[in-house]
């Protein structure tokens, strides 16, 4: 079972930003991929940007160029670390954002953060 812990996020103004943090830990294996999904209110979650354990990177449209996903490992492999740095946010990217780590079939989630914008 991986357990995901997030942190980060909050409120910001239309142009700001601000960096989301989420520490995998538990029984994980070598190759992974790790993500951030968002759902705003009526909205059907969605995958704004994703990264495997390898380092290749995967983005929605619309946050490419303003989102960066990164990630950092344990060498012993006990825990992951993934990182998204939000620029220039904008009201409709307020949203609650989800941590996941997917590894084979299973995936998990984190519980989830609020990231407003205000304009």
């Amino acid at each position: 079972q991986v357990r995901l812990v997030q942190s980060g996020g909050g409120s910001v103004q239309a142009g700001g930003s601000l960096r989301l943090s989420c520490t995998a830990s538990g029984d994980m294996l070598s190759f992974n991929v790790m993500a951030w999904h968002r759902q705003a209110p009526g909205k059907q979650r969605e995958l704004v940007a994703s990264i495997t354990s390898r380092g290749r990177t995967n983005y929605l449209d619309s946050a490419k160029g303003l989102f960066t996903i990164s990630r950092d490992d344990a060498r012993d492999g006990s825990k992951n670390t993934v990182y998204l740095q939000m620029n220039s946010l904008q009201s409709e990217d307020t949203a609650v954002y989800y941590c996941n780590h997917r590894q084979g079939y299973k995936a998990s989630w984190g519980q989830g953060t609020q990231v407003t914008v205000s304009s």
